[in-house]
């Protein structure tokens, strides 16, 4: 069977400044011969498409905000990470980036502290269980997992000495046991920006709320400004706590990502950053202040990537409207493979509906394709290149289609992964190769060959060798990379 997952070609385009606080020496010689492939991206800093160049070559450094574990993981969430994981794929596998994947667990947060006095169970035991429970989901829905996992709970000496720089350079302060990252003395400092994702949400006080979080809100009379957010939580009794300069508490939520971010990296900027396109206010934004406060610098991301939300009948699929499909739940009805093709045939950055319709399309999609694979399987076996090979009308015809697919697919995959489209191309050469294969006697292996060459690039890891090795067998010629 064939497991559908677009793979794509990489193309990388501007760089902007490399800090100076950031990249030296051999890193500066790495990132003076930019790699160039032709892709853009929708940047959700510039609210454009922009053509992609990593800062140091072919490497892109990539961070991707992980799930924060107090109860199962839903549709919402694979759309999430099913489609950053075809990016990822289409990266490493087709334009050939070494992408370094880093993605956080948020095991500390007021959901969880609520969540397991709710229960009575252990804080940090419940979190671990729902993290083991979110990388099974993943590993059902195939997803790879991440170069590095950053648990917040591991990184809190850590955290703690990057609260302590903010301070350092005036744009946090301490107060009654917390400390409050100063949104004011920033914007004067006359060196950075604040919400550059979400600007028109810097005085929305349900997006701020929602950063806070439900034990924080009490506590707006500590702050210098209502809208200043928390770096450092004091613990209140009951609640998990870790000593600190300013006495025990905990982390604030946005300030996990920055810390552990800034330790896997090490410089400014990075080039990717992902998530879904509900965090772009106030988490990622406040990402990047805490992130640009503590490097002295006006740019700490270079491309912030956001996926479209799942909708399920017009709303948002969410743990808080209750109105979710759980992983588990979808997976008793439909495979890992077919919920990834349904990722495929939608934008990843474009809101679509979880509907009745979008799943058996999906299914109806494998059934093409599978299809596809056995007829070709049948052609390898029952055909050999002792026959003659003087090409015929049929030949040129399906020949230029495949041409004329390759350059479509390409021009797809460069414009902001379009996957969607590549799934119609791909379709209708299938379809036109199940017709050509219909001739047993004029068929040409050369030519099937070199479409599964091509669809198979297209497909995943697991099914590529088996026909490929096959097609070797039966023409017994070297594998061709395409």
């Amino acid at each position: 069977t064939a497991t559908t997952e677009i793979y794509t070609q990489a193309f990388v385009g501007s760089v902007r400044c490399v800090q100076e606080t950031g990249v030296h020496g051999d890193q500066m010689e790495a990132a003076s011969v930019p790699y160039k492939t032709g892709l853009f991206v929708h940047n959700s800093l510039t609210k454009k498409k922009d053509e992609f160049i990593p800062v140091k070559g072919r490497i892109v450094n990539w961070y991707q905000c992980g799930p924060t574990v107090y109860d199962e993981s839903h549709m919402g969430h694979a759309r999430n990470y099913l489609g950053f994981d075809i990016i990822r794929r289409i990266m490493e596998t087709y334009f050939n980036y070494d992408v370094h994947m880093v993605m956080n667990v948020t095991d500390i947060d007021d959901k969880i502290i609520l969540r397991s006095n709710e229960v009575k169970e252990e804080f940090s035991a419940f979190a671990r269980k729902w993290e083991n429970e979110y990388f099974t989901d993943m590993k059902a829905l195939g997803v790879k997992m991440p170069d590095v996992i950053t648990r917040v709970s591991e990184f809190i000496p850590e955290i703690i000495a990057y609260i302590e720089t903010i301070i350092k350079n005036g744009y946090a302060y301490a107060s009654n046991g917390s400390v409050y990252f100063n949104i004011e003395a920033f914007k004067a400092s006359g060196k950075h920006t604040y919400a550059k994702l979400e600007p028109g949400s810097m005085s929305d006080p349900t997006k701020y709320s929602e950063g806070e979080g439900s034990l924080g809100l009490q506590l707006k009379s500590e702050k210098k400004n209502p809208f200043d957010f928390a770096l450092w939580k004091k613990s209140k009794e009951g609640e998990p706590k870790w000593p600190s300069p300013w006495g025990d508490g905990r982390p604030g939520w946005h300030i996990e990502c920055s810390a552990m971010a800034s330790f896997m990296f090490k410089s400014s900027p990075i080039d990717m950053h992902s998530g879904g396109v509900d965090l772009r206010f106030p988490h990622h934004d406040n990402e990047m202040a805490q992130s640009e406060a503590y490097y002295e610098c006006p740019n700490w991301v270079n491309y912030f990537l956001h996926s479209g939300h799942l909708e399920i009948r017009g709303q948002k699929m969410s743990k808080s409207l209750k109105n979710f499909v759980s992983i588990r739940e979808a997976l008793k009805q439909f495979t890992g493979r077919q919920i990834r093709i349904m990722t495929l045939m939608h934008k990843w950055d474009v809101t679509f509906n979880y509907t009745e319709v979008a799943m058996p399309e999906a299914v109806e999609r494998e059934r093409q394709l599978n299809e596809f694979f056995l007829n070709a399987k049948v052609a390898l076996r029952n055909n050999t290149y002792n026959k003659p090979q003087k090409w015929g009308p049929e030949d040129w015809q399906l020949y230029e289609l495949l041409g004329s697919v390759q350059d479509r697919v390409h021009k797809s995959l460069c414009d902001n992964f379009d996957t969607p489209s590549v799934m119609l191309y791909l379709l209708e050469l299938i379809t036109a190769t199940n017709a050509y294969m219909k001739n047993e006697q004029n068929l040409k292996l050369t030519i099937l060959v070199k479409i599964l060459n091509l669809s198979l690039i297209h497909i995943s890891e697991p099914t590529r060798p088996l026909y490929i090795s096959y097609a070797v067998f039966c023409l017994k010629k070297k594998k061709h990379k395409h």
